[in-house]
């Protein structure tokens, strides 16, 4: 398990580890959640780069006879 320290600040420095694994960038925008204890951070990419990101899917929607 990877941590990190609040700075004075109260900054923390993503890990390059997880920074590479995700594909973090300078300048990429985090969304920040909390559910109850614990934070999440949530990248924010544009419409544009998620382009294909679901090719293949099935679409498919399974209607009863009355709603069709």
């Amino acid at each position: 398990m990877t941590t990190v320290t609040i700075s004075s600040k109260y900054q923390v420095v993503i890990p390059k580890e997880i920074r590479t694994t995700i594909g973090l960038k300078v300048g990429t925008k985090l969304e920040v959640l909390s559910y109850g204890s614990r934070i999440e951070l949530v990248p924010i990419y544009p419409m544009k780069t998620l382009k294909g990101a679901f090719k293949g899917i099935n679409t498919e929607i399974v209607r009863e006879e009355d709603r069709v």
